[in-house]
């Protein structure tokens, strides 16, 4: 692996933030699908242009039926998680709608024990813990029994 994978997943990171404020102040006239559209198509042009730019496009020839059954199957994936991304926050606070976005961690942590057999750090499952408990608590239901319970 690459050294320069936490680099590139903190700037991920970054970037999603980003788009959760964006993504919030540019839905609120539009419908929530319409947003998703133009979303999808400004990310195809950005990708479009870099794969051009890089020469990538010539490793299209050596992807198996594998490789494309799973990449198409991802950007469904991603198309349905950009659609219900958008509904949600159309509908909601991003402080409601982007916490428990992030439980996709805790799932894709999961499915890749499950599916790809890698490990699981205690700590790791610990974390994950964390970020379940820590969504749990950003839930207004949640944080009105708190405070009835501690008053």
């Amino acid at each position: 692996m690459s050294t320069s994978w936490p680099a590139y997943a903190a700037l991920s990171a970054v970037f999603a933030g980003l788009t959760a404020l964006l993504a919030k102040i540019g839905v609120g006239q539009v419908p929530s699908n319409l947003a998703t559209l133009i979303r999808t198509l400004v990310v195809v042009v950005f990708a479009s242009g870099i794969v051009l730019a890089r020469g990538e496009w010539r490793g299209l020839g050596s992807l198996t039926g594998r490789d494309w059954t799973a990449l198409v199957l991802s950007g469904v994936a991603t198309g349905l998680s950009w659609l219900f991304y958008f509904a949600a926050l159309k509908a909601g606070p991003i402080s409601g709608v982007a916490p428990i976005d992030k439980l996709s961690f805790v799932i894709a942590m999961t499915l890749g024990f499950l599916v790809l057999r890698e490990p699981i750090r205690p700590l790791t499952l610990a974390g994950a813990t964390l970020i379940v408990l820590g969504v749990l608590l950003t839930l207004p239901s949640v944080q009105e029994t708190l405070r009835r319970a501690f008053s």
